[in-house]
């Protein structure tokens, strides 16, 4: 399994406000990134897994509207959250 139990705790404690803290939008935006790039990879391989592709092309969508959200809320969230997971604007 690609994002274990672990590995989540360990994305909401660095990018969120705490380990337990699921519903910040760093939180979710570094989980999407997560899995737009384990999905990237499969892809990769995988060049005629359309359903995949139709799943990662949904997941770049909500990641947008949470830096759009982020970004009209808390300027410098969105700066700092940008430039720790190395996102293009």
């Amino acid at each position: 399994m690609y994002l274990t139990e672990g590995k989540k705790k360990e994305l909401f404690s660095t990018y969120g406000k705490s380990e337990s803290d699921t519903g910040s939008a760093e939180g979710q935006i570094a989980l999407f990134s997560h899995r737009i790039s384990f999905l990237t990879g499969h892809l990769k391989v995988n060049k005629k897994d359309y359903s995949t592709e139709r799943a990662l092309i949904m997941l770049v969508g909500k990641r947008r509207k949470l830096l759009n959200y982020l970004k009209e809320k808390d300027i410098t969230r969105y700066r700092a959250i940008v430039k720790a997971l190395n996102l293009r604007k």
